[in-house]
């Protein structure tokens, strides 16, 4: 037994090795830790456990019967992060340059179905050359299956894809189908077709950083969440944003008491806000004030900068929070701003987690770019999240709140659970000022000071029909509330919410506008 198990410890150690001691050597000078190191960053000391060590490839053609490496180019298994089962597939870029083949992605789908069945967050590290081309068919039917599963998980467990390397072709499908995509910037790397691909057949020229870098992916196409320029902090930014995430759709989220106190008065948020609606301020300032310990965990923070998302703790309770943001577009809602919130929202849905909707919004963004690029069906995206959304939904309009746009925020016609006001808020078709224009069209016209008479309409209007109070006479505002007291209620409103059950039409699934 003893020449036995003497035999199995080199095995494990040979295949630990992965593409050997050369390849690894290489990949730690491009910047890039191997596939083990990577999930020794990520998993508790002492609590990963590989599975399928020995499967290797059972390609012939090619000469593909002389590479057979054991692992076949992904390292696979659980452990725990923070004390939570989390599972894990790291493609190891030493071994065939981590492409995926036949068995490779038969030990990522067994991965995932372990954590579909055990109920537990599936962590995929890609860094990989794509399909291998001397498989052919059963390369691609090894994503298909990936894809497959990935799409049985959604909304299951979370599904976090880390981009630490090449993601080409097929294989950038499964990160764009999973919850989160974090990218490591300068190595990782995600397009559909290469440069050299582009070049032959547009004729433009792009680097490979331009076109799928993490820059690109997290400031232009929106299809990243984070980037970081280190591994390191990339796997960090991974565990934290576990800790906001249930490990399932059956749970909640863990609670996390960080000693703040649940009836701190903050009298900075009298302040903050100006009263001339025309004017900017920050909204992450408003976001840091009612956190606790003033800890919020942004989301997709470089794209579509003019709507927040992200998460924050309320008493120690994950609360997901959509706001928009003034110091950009004046906070109007656009096409990939209705994207950001919208999927954000669904996610949230989907792992049980309240929303809280911070409101300063004057409209949609109009102009012909954004209705030739479907406004209509993208801001549709976001008022169907909201309505299709059971959780707990509480909304604070903080300043104005005008048109479509208003009714899409959440409102209560959307069904928001409390919507709450402050006093100083605007809520109306559009602004006073526009709306004097229209209304009192022919009295500013005759009038001997246009400019005077209109500015006296437009309070007119204000007064009667653009308070808060008159949304509240009619039920559409639950309170108006001092804005120093928004972090006590917030807290009050969410644990009164936390028994909210609420079910919807039978239906195999809504049709939801892409």
């Amino acid at each position: 037994m003893k020449d036995k198990i003497d035999q199995l410890k080199g095995l494990k150690d040979k295949i630990a090795k992965g593409g050997g001691e050369d390849k690894i050597k290489k990949q730690h000078e491009s910047g890039k830790h191997t596939a083990r190191e990577r999930i020794a960053m990520l998993m508790d000391e002492g609590t990963f456990v590989e599975v399928d060590t020995f499967v290797s490839t059972r390609a012939t053609n090619f000469g593909m019967q002389d590479k057979k490496i054991a692992g076949d180019g992904v390292v696979t298994g659980y452990g725990t992060v923070n004390g939570r089962l989390v599972y894990v597939y790291s493609q190891d870029f030493t071994v065939l340059g981590g492409s995926l083949g036949q068995q490779h992605a038969a030990k990522i789908t067994k991965i995932q179905e372990m954590g579909i069945k055990m109920g537990a967050p599936i962590v995929g590290i890609n860094d990989s050359g794509g399909a291998r081309i001397q498989e052919g068919v059963d390369s691609l039917a090894g994503y298909g299956d990936i894809f497959y599963n990935n799409t049985a998980a959604s909304g299951v467990v979370p599904q976090i894809s880390v981009i630490m390397g090449p993601s080409a072709g097929g294989a950038v499908y499964s990160p764009a189908i999973t919850d989160f995509i974090f990218m490591v910037e300068n190595t990782g790397r995600m397009f559909i077709t290469g440069p050299e691909v582009i070049k032959s057949v547009t004729g433009e020229e792009v680097t490979q950083e331009e076109l799928g870098g993490a820059a690109t992916h997290n400031t232009v196409s929106g299809v990243a969440h984070f980037m970081d320029p280190t591994e390191e902090e990339c796997i960090e930014r991974v565990k934290e944003l576990l800790s906001y995430l249930p490990s399932n759709n059956l749970q909640k989220a863990p609670t996390m008491d960080l000693g703040d106190n649940a009836n701190r008065i903050e009298e900075r948020l009298n302040e903050i806000v100006p009263d001339n609606a025309n004017k900017p301020y920050d909204v992450k300032e408003i976001i840091n004030i009612l956190a606790d310990n003033g800890e919020f965990f942004e989301v997709q923070e470089n794209y579509a900068k003019n709507i927040v998302i992200g998460y924050m703790r309320l008493n120690g309770e994950t609360v997901g929070v959509i706001a928009n943001q003034p110091k950009f577009l004046a906070g109007c809602l656009d096409i990939n701003a209705s994207d950001k919130a919208g999927r954000f929202v669904r996610t949230c849905d989907a792992y049980n987690i309240p929303l809280l909707t911070l409101v300063d919004v004057p409209g949609f963004l109009p102009g012909t770019e954004q209705e030739y690029g479907g406004i209509i069906r993208h801001g549709a995206k976001l008022l169907y999240a909201y309505s299709e959304a059971t959780v707990p939904k509480v909304t604070v309009i903080m300043r104005k709140a005008y048109g479509g746009a208003y009714i899409a925020m959440c409102s209560k016609h959307l069904k928001a659970d409390m919507v709450y006001s402050w006093p100083n808020a605007e809520i109306a078709v559009m602004g006073p000022d526009g709306a004097a224009n229209i209304i009192f069209r022919k009295d500013i016209k005759e009038a001997k000071d246009p400019i005077k008479e209109k500015s006296s309409k437009a309070e007119e209007y204000r007064e009667k029909v653009a308070n808060p109070y008159v949304a509240a006479e009619r039920g559409y505002i639950d309170d108006v509330i001092v804005p120093s007291s928004t972090r006590q209620r917030l807290i009050s409103v969410f644990n009164m919410l936390d028994s909210k059950r609420e079910t919807r039409p039978a239906k195999k699934h809504g049709n939801l506008p892409v």
